[in-house]
């Protein structure tokens, strides 16, 4: 794989009462498509589209800083054909971001169909492009200078090359004491990499942020409580996102919060998940304990489903 070029904006604002958040994840375009159903196959559905600045690693960052995590910085890998603009709008959202431009692949797409209805529920098709093809060599021990914690986008490791970040990124913080938030990112892509491979892949990793889906998917289990109680057997702490009904805190085996969902009415349920992770992780950066950040979380989920697109309103 070629080697990138790594732009990083200049300024930045200091850190927060409890450090930096480090943010390691995918940045990609967002085609959103939103339409009223059923779908009309071989023919014409009317749809409102709009291209906006998405995925999962960057949402997450976004939302962070949005909530009030004064130091928020982001790995990514782009393409060179949207590189300035990713590089602008994490910046505008108070993210630090260092994005290395991949000298071969474009900056990942995702489409993403939303039902104009009620639920306004989505369906994504996916070209991760450049952002799964962060590597080791993208990576400095650096990066974790003034960090209180750190995040990895589980779409991290469903490639080799970002595989490997991952287990270069979680050695350097065991190394340094930075604890370490995984969220699974995707139940589809789960179901390809096999869950004892998540699971094993998954080891010292500190707090793990699954949907109710994926931590049914993991455990085989069909109750989510269930599920986020058995898995917090493994990982330390287990916040399991259950949408409109809220969240679910376990530890050691056990459930200890449900944490209900903020009032909202849905417009586009696009990134709810990447706004609970973000709000909940700068609950946790400030100093607040895992409910009362789980409560900032769902708080967030409630703001981003109202919003069409992924991301927080840029700050004024």
């Amino acid at each position: 794989m070629g080697q990138g070029v790594t732009t990083e904006r200049a300024s930045a604002p200091g850190g927060g009462v409890g450090g930096a958040l480090l943010v390691v994840g995918d940045v990609v375009t967002d085609v959103v498509a939103r339409y009223r159903g059923p779908l009309a196959a071989g023919t014409d559905t009317a749809a409102v589209i709009r291209t906006l600045p998405g995925g999962a690693g960057a949402n997450v960052a976004c939302w962070a800083a949005q909530t009030g995590c004064a130091d928020v910085r982001l790995l990514g890998r782009v393409g060179a054909d949207a590189a300035g603009w990713h590089e602008r709008e994490l910046a505008a959202a108070g993210v630090r971001p260092r994005l290395v431009v991949d000298p071969e692949a474009a900056t990942g797409t995702v489409i993403c169909l939303v039902d104009n209805g009620a639920s306004g529920e989505r369906t994504f098709l996916t070209d991760s492009g450049a952002s799964l093809r962060l590597e080791p060599a993208d990576w400095s021990d650096a990066l974790l200078d003034g960090v209180a914690r750190l995040h990895l986008s589980g779409y991290l490791l469903f490639s080799e090359p970002s595989r490997a970040l991952v287990a270069t990124a979680l050695a350097a913080a065991r190394e340094r004491g930075v604890p370490v938030s995984l969220d699974p990112a995707s139940a589809g892509f789960l179901v390809a990499l096999g869950v004892d491979r998540f699971l094993t892949l998954a080891e010292g990793v500190d707090v793990l942020l699954p949907s109710r889906d994926e931590a049914c998917l993991l455990t085989g289990l069909p109750d989510p409580a269930d599920a986020a109680a058995k898995l917090s057997r493994q990982v330390p702490l287990v916040v399991a996102k259950a949408g409109a009904d809220g969240a679910l805190v376990a530890r050691s085996g056990s459930v200890l919060a449900r944490v209900p969902a903020a009032p909202a009415t849905p417009r586009d349920t696009t990134g709810a998940g990447d706004a609970f992770t973000g709000a909940f992780l700068a609950g946790l950066v400030a100093g607040r304990d895992a409910r009362e950040a789980a409560e900032l979380g769902c708080r967030a989920g409630a703001r981003a489903v109202e919003r069409v697109g992924a991301r927080p309103p840029a700050p004024d």
